[in-house]
């Protein structure tokens, strides 16, 4: 048994002998070493010594009969911008590497220890996680698991939370999503991966960019893996998925901004979807919601998340601007445009807005789009042309967004053919109701993979 598979396949294979956690821990650090591999782009720091540790007193308690979940002897990797006790906290920068070390983990770390994950490392992923496209000009990018040979992008902010599972450098990755960092890499590179709603998940000892959208989730093999981490990392018991009767299932399809700007490869894969799940027995409906055409009109001022930056880090852009990626201290700057009352103003829109959109949508199983609106395009033109990476970063975050403006949960699975360029397949649902669309999005996933 190999890092790749999901994680309770990994699991009955700790529980019957046939691995063990340190060796699955050595696995992850062989590909991580490898010269011709990812993990120099994958991993900002590697916790070898402890992760180690880690892995062998999970084996211990395993042989006395101790096995605090279903996580307990993986290796799991945590996103760069997570507290861990003695360690200064870079959110993917260099500007911050003077800063004093975090005192204490943050609470989603404690619980994945507590839970007997074995932390293999902070990955690597967009300074400040103020990004959908996932280059960083300080630790170099991960390349697209799908075409290595172009050089594709991975997705942001999370990006190498992303490569480190498909690459078996981890079992299960950790990220932030406060306008689809999670979602995105994990659709680009054909991942499950789910955005509680985020109030579920403590927040604290993560460095935040948003505190009106920043939630925390998981990228992993399958959506049954994804929950299993979610919960841990919510403090509730971890619970087998009861999948929803695909029968009658009402998926409901957005007319409005969601479907626009295509690229040809998403709109095949995603239509494709909608006709497996529509024979599969699923109703689809076409839902107008124009509604979501008033997302952009609410942020013209400046939306929530660039102000919010700007309050974080404008006494760090003050003293160490010229150490930042120079694209992400542009949109932090950007953000002390906005005035207090067109903020406030904003703040009142969207709560109104949330309103009025649940009203609709409570009627249906789950909203559903394709997670991004374009493929996994190649690094190389990003890095140079500022105008191609704004263009493409807004068409990467644009569908995910919806979910964090609103105050949603959702989650993405693949939804392309073996073989072709990855495509995820993005189910939002209500505010809270994040058992609901797990059950959705574990039917949904069974159908797709079939």
């Amino acid at each position: 048994m190999t890092l790749g598979a999901p994680i309770h396949t990994l699991a009955a294979a700790l529980n019957a002998g046939t691995t063990t956690s340190e060796a699955l821990t050595k696995e992850a650090f062989a590909r991580i070493d490898d010269p011709d591999g990812e993990g120099k782009r994958v991993y900002r720091e590697v916790f070898r010594e402890a992760a180690l540790a880690e892995a062998r007193a999970a084996d211990a308690r395993r042989a006395a009969g101790i096995v605090p979940s279903v996580l307990s002897g993986l290796p799991i990797s945590i996103k760069d911008l997570f507290d861990v006790a003695g360690k200064v906290t870079l959110a993917g920068s260099v500007a911050r590497d003077g800063e004093p070390a975090a005192t204490a983990d943050a609470p989603i770390v404690a619980r994945l220890r507590a839970a007997g994950a074995v932390i293999m490392g902070r990955t690597t992923m967009t300074e400040f996680a103020f990004s959908g496209i996932g280059i960083n000009p300080h630790t170099d990018t991960p390349r697209n698991p799908w075409d290595r040979a172009t050089g594709r992008i991975p997705g942001g902010s999370s990006a190498g939370a992303a490569v480190s599972v498909t690459d078996g450098m981890a079992a299960a990755a950790i990220g932030t999503d406060t306008g689809g960092s999670v979602r995105i890499p994990a659709g680009l590179c054909g991942l499950a991966g789910i955005k509680p709603t985020a109030r579920r998940v403590p927040l604290d000892g993560a460095f935040p960019l948003s505190g009106s959208q920043d939630s925390i989730g998981p990228l992993a093999p399958t959506i049954a893996c994804c929950r299993a981490v979610d919960q841990i990392m919510a403090g509730e018991d971890v619970s087998d998925i009861t999948p929803m009767p695909l029968a009658g299932l009402r998926l409901a399809v957005p007319q409005h901004f969601v479907l626009d700007d295509l690229d040809d490869h998403v709109s095949a894969a995603f239509s494709r979807a909608l006709d497996r799940l529509s024979k599969a027995g699923a109703a689809i409906i076409d839902l107008s919601l124009p509604e979501l055409l008033e997302i952009p009109k609410i942020s013209a001022a400046g939306g929530l998340v660039a102000p919010e930056a700007n309050a974080i880090y404008r006494e760090l852009m003050a003293r160490e601007r010229a150490r930042c990626d120079p694209r992400v201290a542009t949109r932090i700057d950007g953000g002390a445009l906005m005035s207090a009352a067109d903020y406030i103003d904003t703040l009142a829109a969207r709560t109104d807005l949330c309103t009025r959109v649940s009203a609709i949508t409570r009627a249906y199983d789950a909203v559903v789009m394709p997670t991004t609106a374009i493929m996994a395009p190649p690094l190389a033109p990003l890095e140079t042309d500022d105008d191609l990476f704004h263009t493409q970063n807004m068409l990467m975050l644009r569908n995910t967004n919806v979910g964090n403006f609103l105050d949603r949960c959702a989650a993405t699975v693949p939804c392309h053919k073996p073989g072709e360029a990855p495509v995820g397949f993005m189910m939002m649902g209500e505010t809270m109701g994040d058992d609901r669309l797990v059950s959705v999005a574990s039917t949904v996933e069974s159908v797709l993979r079939a």
